[in-house]
């Protein structure tokens, strides 16, 4: 009988051990993120709080920038980053398919869209930074679909970001294409309307805040912050639904503490960092968390499929039909 209890209770201290090293977690953790530096300063803070035998050190770079940085380690056989903080899935998956990612299936993502997870335990989604559309409060029609947007009423008065140059503006692409009502007719059809397509996000909310445009794609913060602050613009939630950015996290196979680096990620999925997420005026990943003034409920939010390993492989393919299509 005593040796029965005995390896029943081995079994449970093997059960819980991977939480008890995360919880303990100690020693220095090395983060590179492309978030902006204060909602990077502010993720650190609570982690550390959490943690506070945790210190962190990060670096903080646009995802592109980041990406050549760490690929340069990686040539040079020295990457620093434990954990990566960035904007995109499909960069993540470029990663793994590299096997320079860890699988932490012990992750607790229950709760989340099986979507918005690496099936693999490779990368954790952790807000939606969608894509709809700004309009102008000066236009009359306001569409409730992207297919308003072929109405002769939003001729000439359409912009957007390119996706040669914005990674939310390519997975927008690849998701309204994927759908069988919009396909890439819709895209020869925004040319055929006299939409442009250049810049970033930042660009396109000025020129439609700015009144030089009435219509435009563009990131949910960006209108809907603006919009609660007096900006003469509102956002919508088109009924197709809606693509995302999903600010991923993944921890590197090379990593230097991956128990630190396990309790970040478990940081970032917990309703304590999905409430920060939510207090910082994003989306949350977490459909049980509030979101932000002026966002509708999670529930009412229609996401569009989106595989990372599919616009992975075929990322050439897409932008060069955007290119046939606007031109470069």
């Amino acid at each position: 009988m005593i040796r029965n209890t005995c390896i029943a209770a081995a079994a449970a201290l093997a059960i819980v051990q991977p939480a008890l090293a995360q919880d303990t977690a100690s020693g220095p953790l090395v983060l590179y993120t492309s978030q902006p530096d204060q909602d990077a300063q502010q993720t650190v803070d609570a982690f550390e709080a959490a943690h506070p035998d945790v210190e962190v050190e990060w670096v903080r770079d646009g995802t592109t920038q980041m990406m050549a940085r760490l690929r340069a380690e990686f040539e040079a056989g020295q990457p620093q980053p434990d954990v990566l903080l960035i904007a995109d899935t499909v960069t993540m998956e470029s990663l793994k398919q590299e096997n320079r990612l860890m699988s932490y299936l012990e992750a607790d993502t229950e709760a989340y869209d099986a979507g918005l997870m690496d099936p693999e335990g490779h990368y954790f989604s952790t807000k939606l930074i969608t894509t709809g559309i700004v309009v102008n409060d000066a236009a009359e029609m306001v569409p409730a679909s992207y297919a308003d947007l072929l109405d002769p009423a939003a001729a000439n008065s359409i912009v957007m970001p390119s996706p040669l140059e914005s990674g939310a503006a390519t997975i927008h692409m690849i998701s309204l294409t994927s759908l069988p009502e919009l396909g890439w007719e819709y895209y020869q059809g925004l040319s055929d309307q006299g939409a442009i397509a250049q810049g970033g996000n930042g660009g396109t909310y000025q020129a439609v805040a700015g009144g030089q445009a009435l219509y435009g794609f563009v990131v949910d913060f960006l209108a809907i912050r603006n919009a609660e602050a007096g900006a003469p613009v509102s956002f919508v939630f088109p009924e197709e639904g809606v693509s995302a950015v999903t600010e991923p996290a993944a921890i590197l196979s090379t990593a230097q503490n991956p128990d630190a680096a396990k309790a970040f990620i478990d940081f970032l999925l917990s309703p304590e960092g999905q409430e920060l997420a939510a207090s910082q005026g994003y989306l949350p990943a977490h459909p049980d968390i509030a979101p932000p003034p002026g966002f509708p409920d999670r529930s009412e939010i229609d996401m569009i499929d989106f595989d990372p390993a599919d616009a992975l492989a075929n990322d050439a393919a897409y932008k060069e039909r955007f290119v046939e299509i606007f031109g470069g």
